[in-house]
């Protein structure tokens, strides 16, 4: 067992490492070709260039790994075949099952890199690859600018300053949507602009942005009339900012992290903090409930409960002595609206929650997808021993296409809180694993697959195997 194991590594080890660099540079090449623009035409120095290609090399091991171990063992196994060696290792009383030990081993090495890479490396190269991209928005502030965020704008030599904030942001069409801008470079004015919708252009030189505003409202306090105010309606408006982040600044770090750039144990954490907060929501919201419900009949407000919802004194003495039905009516419903207000947030609570819990099910999956494959390869390969390259490349593309779909519309479903994301992360994993289970129960003791193919072949792949003692009788009878 010990030649056949190194026999077995050494049969992995090349196919392995081919695949593993060739689907690496074809995904990479195709998540570079997507964001070359971004970078072309910014006066970049090469060392900027090249940091970013290589933080963004993990993500693409990540996706790559597991097809790479599929790829190998499919490729491994129908040579072993190809070439007779299983027929010859039956002979010698090795059996076909006995071979997958060393590969399921080698699965399982595969497994726990994948679950440090993902725990270590993969979240601190997310991070820097962000943190270096709104580095190079500096220069570009359409990558600069963050959705639910307010972000701080210094067009020209850093004078002006404004704050913008946007419900969404699409970098690739360059569109807003909710926009609000506070104009802070004069304080006695306080400007602030509010629109459905917006445009980002910059101009040839991509130093100027201008932001094309529509169906907004302009609200503005007059300097030259005490508690003067006008608000302006306009279609379309055009706020151009001059002069954005020539120069590239780097501010390793500065950024909050999110989902993707954090290890197992920071998600968990956050995913706890935000549990706490939500269950905190959750009871004052029945505290803001019973609250309403105690004015609205007129019936004594507790002041502890009053105090942790209300705040301030003045207004919950307000509270407790409104003597006249308007007032307890207008005192109820802003107790409703406030309600209605953290229920929102509860509801935000556990959309980030979900968040979070999907993206540990999913790295956990894809590293315990090494060993799924691991199962599921060798039966398949030894069912069609002289299909050779097409089989690898077929069966490969076809297994991981399947399952690439069925994490990404897992981790749709629980995030939309369909399901938890425990059962929808894992359970193409569930699949594929039952399914190898068969097949290897099903694989021929004396590895004699070396016969069928096509539907006959994959039909056989889930067929009962005949046994010598049925075989037997079958010919006496």
């Amino acid at each position: 067992m010990r030649v056949l194991t190194k026999h077995l590594i050494r049969a992995h080890l090349g196919p392995f490492l081919f695949a593993l660099s060739t689907i690496t540079a074809l995904i990479f090449l195709n998540s570079l070709s997507q964001r070359i623009g971004d970078l072309v035409g910014k006066g970049l120095h090469w060392t900027v260039i090249g940091e970013f290609m290589v933080l963004s090399l993990p993500h693409v091991v990540a996706l790559a790994l597991p097809m790479s171990v599929l790829v190998a063992v499919l490729y491994a196994f129908n040579d072993l075949a190809s070439s007779n060696e299983v027929t010859a290792l039956s002979a010698g009383g090795i059996r076909p099952r006995q071979m997958l030990i060393p590969v399921v081993s080698l699965g399982v090495i595969a497994a726990a890199v994948m679950f440090y890479f993902n725990d270590s490396v993969l979240p601190e190269s997310n991070h820097a690859l962000k943190n270096l991209i709104l580095d190079i928005g500096r220069k570009s502030p359409t990558l600069e600018f963050r959705e639910q965020v307010v972000n701080e704008v210094r067009p020209g030599s850093g004078s002006e300053l404004y704050y913008l904030t946007a419900d969404r942001i699409d970098h690739e069409a360059n569109t807003l949507a909710n926009v609000t801008i506070f104009d802070a470079n004069d304080p006695l004015r306080q400007r602030t602009t509010f629109a459905a919708h917006g445009e980002m252009a910059f101009n040839e030189a991509r130093t100027d942005l201008y932001l094309t505003l529509y169906d907004g409202v302009v609200h503005e306090v007059q300097e030259g009339r005490e508690g003067g105010f006008q608000r302006l309606y306009f279609e379309s408006q055009i706020l151009p900012l001059r002069g954005i982040g020539n120069e590239m600044e780097r501010r390793l770090g500065g950024s909050e992290r999110g989902d993707r750039e954090m290890g197992f144990a920071m998600l968990a954490d956050n995913a706890r903090d935000r549990k706490e907060q939500l269950d905190g929501l959750r009871e004052e919201n029945r505290l803001a409930a019973l609250l309403a419900v105690n004015i609205a009949l007129n019936h004594p407000v507790d002041s502890a409960e009053a105090e942790a919802l209300t705040g301030p004194a003045a207004q919950i003495a307000r509270l407790r002595q409104a003597e006249r039905p308007s007032d307890r009516d207008r005192m109820t419903q802003q107790t409703v609206t406030a309600s209605r207000g953290r229920a929102a947030r509860g509801v935000a609570l556990e959309q980030t929650v979900s968040r979070f819990e999907v993206e540990i099910h999913k790295k956990l999956a894809l590293a315990f997808a090494c060993i799924v494959f691991t199962l599921i390869g060798p039966p398949l390969a030894l069912r069609f021993p002289r299909s050779g390259v097409g089989l690898v490349v077929s069966a490969s593309s076809a297994i991981f296409g399947v399952y690439w779909v069925g994490l990404i519309l897992g981790e749709s479903l629980a995030e939309r809180r369909v399901a938890s994301p425990a059962v929808t992360m894992w359970l193409t994993n569930v699949i594929f694993l039952i399914i190898g289970l068969v097949m290897l129960s099903r694989m021929s003791e004396t590895g004699g697959a070396t016969r069928g193919g096509g539907f006959e072949g994959i039909r056989s792949l889930f067929k009962r195997p005949v046994r010598p003692k049925e075989q037997a009788e079958g010919v006496v009878a």
